[in-house]
């Protein structure tokens, strides 16, 4: 009987840690999730913000396609 109970408990310690390093893999996951989450944001603010900047820049002055107008390639 008491090996039999010894054996239950150091199963239960067993599933127990299991279980304790399978939470902290998926706190791990889901702090790297919105750290990801966090950075996409950023990265959707700026290119709406560069948008919003291009699209004021071209309804602020005609469009033209003088090429006098251009600046030269980066090989001159």
């Amino acid at each position: 009987m008491q090996g039999d109970h010894e054996q239950r408990l150091t199963e239960l310690e067993s599933r127990i840690a299991f279980q304790e390093h399978a939470l902290n893999e998926l706190s791990d996951a889901l702090a790297a999730a919105r750290d990801e989450e966090a950075r996409n944001a950023l990265l959707l603010h700026r290119a709406l913000e560069e948008l919003r900047q291009l699209r004021l820049a071209l309804s602020s002055g005609p469009v033209t396609g003088d090429p006098s107008n251009e600046p030269p390639p980066p090989h001159y």
